[in-house]
Formats: C-alpha cells, sequence, structure tokens
C-alpha cells in the first residue's frame, strides 16, 4: 500500500468524505499586475452578497495583496496550524462582509517534506474549514512557478485573468504552455475560463480570448472558455489608491456591476462535483510532488 492509498483510507475512516465539500475556484495569471488578486476579492464579496460563504486562501508566498486590501495581517498561517500546533480558529482572519482570509505561508508549498500523518492532520483541518465555506478562492501567484502550476493543476476550476497589454497574453499562454506539459495535469476534468480584465468594452474581451484561444487551439491540448470582462474605469485606479476593495468603494461603477455579473455566472455554471474541496486539492498536490521525487 502507498502513501497516497493510505491518506485515502485515512480520510475513509474519518468519515469525511461524507461531508460537504467547498467550491473551489483558483484564480491565477500570468504576470503580475493584472488585477488577479483585486479580481479575487472583489468576486468573494460579490458571492457573499448573494449569500455564499467565503474564505479566501492565499497561496501567492511572495507577496500580500490580499491582506493590504483587507487591511489586514494575519498573525498565523498554514504552516503554524501544521507546524506549531495552532488551530484553525487562529490562522482565520475576518475581512470585509465577514469573508475569511487564510495566509498559505510555507504550508503547501513544503508539501513534499511533510510526514504522512501531518498531511493527513492538515486534510482533516481543511475538512474542517470546508464546514465554514462555501467557496473557497484560492489566490495563487503570477506567472509559471512551480507553486503557481501545483495549484493550477490541481484544480479543478480555474479563472485565468489577462489584460489586452501584448505581454499579458503572451504571459498567459507560456502558463497554460507549461501546464500543458506538467505530469498529472487533468485536461478532461479542468475548467479554465479566461476573464479579461482592463478592457474598454466587450469587445476588446473577445478579441483578447480569442487571440490566445486561436494559438492555444492551435498548440496545446487545453479548452477555454470565456468568462467575460471586467472593464477599465476610473473606479478602478482609485479603489486601488485607497486600498479598499472596488466593490465595496465603488458598487455602482462600471467594473463593479461587471464583476457581479462574473460571479452570478459562476454560481449558475455546473460544477464537477469529484473536483471540489480543498483537502482534494492539497491531496492531488501531495501526491504529484511525491510523484516527483
Amino acid at each position: 500500500m502507498d502513501q497516497a492509498e493510505k491518506l485515502r483510507n485515512i480520510i475513509k475512516l474519518q468519515n469525511l468524505e461524507q461531508q460537504n465539500q467547498s467550491r473551489i475556484i483558483t484564480v491565477t495569471s500570468g504576470k503580475g499586475g493584472v488585477g488577479k488578486s483585486s479580481l479575487a476579492i472583489n468576486l468573494a464579496i460579490k458571492f457573499r452578497e448573494l449569500g455564499q460563504r467565503v474564505i479566501i486562501f492565499d497561496a501567492d508566498f511572495g507577496l500580500a495583496n490580499i491582506e493590504v486590501m483587507f487591511g489586514a495581517i494575519p498573525k498565523y498561517n498554514l504552516s503554524d496550524m501544521i507546524f506549531r500546533g495552532k488551530e484553525l480558529k487562529d490562522i482565520i482572519i475576518n475581512g470585509p462582509m465577514d469573508i475569511g482570509f487564510i495566509s498559505g505561508g510555507s504550508g503547501i508549498s513544503g508539501l513534499g517534506n511533510m510526514t504522512r500523518d501531518q498531511v493527513a492532520y492538515l486534510v482533516y483541518k481543511l475538512r474542517e474549514l470546508e464546514t465554514l465555506a462555501d467557496i473557497i478562492i484560492i489566490d495563487t501567484g503570477a506567472g509559471i512557478s512551480d507553486s503557481v502550476l501545483e495549484f493550477v493543476s490541481a484544480s479543478g476550476e480555474v479563472l485565468l485573468v489577462a489584460t489586452p497589454e501584448p505581454t499579458s497574453i503572451t504571459d498567459a499562454y507560456a502558463l497554460l504552455k507549461s501546464l500543458n506539459v506538467r505530469a498529472g495535469f487533468d485536461r478532461e476534468s479542468t475548467n479554465i475560463k479566461v476573464v479579461a480584465n482592463r478592457v474598454a468594452d466587450y469587445e476588446e474581451g473577445v478579441n483578447l480570448y480569442n487571440k490566445l484561444n486561436v494559438v492555444v487551439s492551435k498548440f496545446l491540448n487545453i479548452n477555454l472558455d470565456f468568462l467575460g470582462i471586467v472593464p477599465l474605469d476610473n473606479a478602478m485606479s482609485k479603489a486601488v489608491i485607497q486600498q479598499k476593495p472596488l466593490t465595496i468603494a465603488y458598487e455602482n461603477a462600471p467594473s463593479a456591476k461587471a464583476i457581479d455579473e462574473l460571479a452570478r455566472k459562476l454560481l449558475n455554471a455546473p460544477i464537477d462535483e469529484k473536483k471540489k474541496g480543498l483537502a482534494q486539492v492539497v491531496l492531488r498536490l501531495f501526491n504529484k510532488k511525491k510523484d516527483e521525487q
């Protein structure tokens, strides 16, 4: 019996597979500065307004964009829970509208060095977390680092954020290209949706998607869907300067209304029940790390 099978048996013994699992939405981008973290937090706000319980998991280990917009820096992170005995309640802080926030720290990136018992404990605690949320948004780092590709390849539902800048489209393609050759990436069960951010209008957003999709369709074995746009307006830059979420500071701005539309589209979209659950994402990450060792 290999280690992965032992972990699955532990989960079954704990009767965790029968519990409700949160919907996992992973937000990523090919480069920084395209508004990925802003989209993540503003989608969370709109989901909350639509009656969903939401937690943001910050998997961007190098930056603290979500923390800045939340206006609070967590005292503890996931590593403190795994290695230093902190409880789940210790590592969650509440942001606007009681949206939960967890900093990943190095807890996930160090999966390959964790013991079976530590991973089992992490999985158990993450399933406890899922009783607190209907939707968990994972905000990855930008680019094609291993940590980004690990989260994207382990997630069933991915939002790829890009802007009309040529470098943004090129870097989005580079991310997909790296994902395409990554061991363990399940193309059939991974739903990647493109969000065109900071565009002048819907037509420019569709053009952005088409430019990306035409090369992806020709050279990569990946299917892309177009979720929609977020138009560029003055409210965006004002909210950034004020370090406040756009959808709270300027809820009637065109960009805020567009994010509301994106949230409603996502809630109405069908999802693969087999790919739900943050604990399952972590198990897939762990299995991949062990396969690579």
